[in-house]
């Protein structure tokens, strides 16, 4: 009689989401651009701009959803995805939109997210994880009345956790590599909060040109170096260990309870959505 693991281990399918030279070259593009929008105030001075990316934000926001296109035609062309999954994208992603706000929606950390986009990326590949991070945010917000200068960016870092566990190795298995996703779903949420924090961080504070402020205050013009010490204080003390922690450990119980049983299921669905090679 085989053992009980190895009745539940599925080994990753020998189909998956092609990635070519096309597909890698958009999501590179898209992130340094979205790395860009995110910090640019290290490297610019922020100065008499509007609060919170209110004037760039629909600028971002606009070139997102072109991005998203060319990566799914992209991927169309090179064969790494199809209507089936296409339609197994549609349905990850309703059903990311659902969970969340049922489930806290990000409230006191309570973040249901990253787990099946964690999962889903390792299933599916970084290709298709990618995507899956832009479109659960986009619905999750439509429903739940989320959208505003912050969504953009929120799809961006999403989309980056998706392609993270896209990635990661395909020859660790079994309980180490459950263990692999639950290390990720940790760091992915404090990066994630880190992330967002920078969002808006060099825009709450009214701090002078000349430096006179909080030690957690953005200066505008100061050094890189300065400014990211600063910035790692002000994100320590307002959410490392609140929202940050919150979505670190919601992502971690959920990986653990259902990560195996979920991620046989995404499997066996990849390898009936796609033909092609990965």
């Amino acid at each position: 009689m085989r053992p009980a693991d190895a009745m539940v281990d599925i080994p990753a399918p020998v189909v998956g989401v092609a990635i070519g030279w096309r597909s890698w070259l958009v999501m590179a593009i898209s992130t340094v651009l979205g790395l860009f929008a995110i910090g640019w105030p290290l490297l610019i001075p922020a100065v008499g701009v509007a609060p919170e990316h209110a004037d760039d934000a629909p600028f971002v926001f606009a070139a997102i959803l072109p991005v998203i296109l060319l990566l799914v035609i992209a991927q169309l062309m090179e064969g790494g995805l199809d209507a089936r999954s296409l339609a197994v994208l549609g349905v990850l992603s309703a059903i990311n939109a659902a969970i969340r706000p049922a489930l806290g929606a990000g409230t006191a950390g309570v973040e249901s997210v990253f787990f099946l986009l964690i999962l889903a990326g390792r299933a599916f590949g970084p290709g298709f994880g990618y995507l899956l991070g832009f479109t659960s945010l986009f619905a999750s917000a439509l429903l739940t009345a989320g959208v505003g200068p912050w969504l953009p960016f929120q799809m961006l870092c999403a989309a980056w956790v998706g392609l993270t566990a896209g990635l990661l190795p395909k020859r660790v298995k079994g309980r180490w590599e459950i263990a692999m996703l639950i290390a990720l779903g940790i760091v992915s949420a404090y990066l994630y909060g880190a992330l967002m924090n920078m969002w808006f961080w060099p825009f709450i504070t009214d701090i002078n040109v000349d430096g006179t402020g909080s030690s957690l205050d953005y200066v505008p013009g100061a050094p890189v170096l300065d400014n990211l010490a600063r910035f790692g204080w002000f994100t320590l003390l307002t959410s490392t260990a609140g929202w940050d922690t919150g979505r670190a450990i919601t992502t971690t119980l959920a990986l653990l309870v259902v990560g195996r049983p979920v991620l046989t299921v995404l499997r066996r669905a990849s390898g009936m959505a796609r033909v092609h090679p990965g």
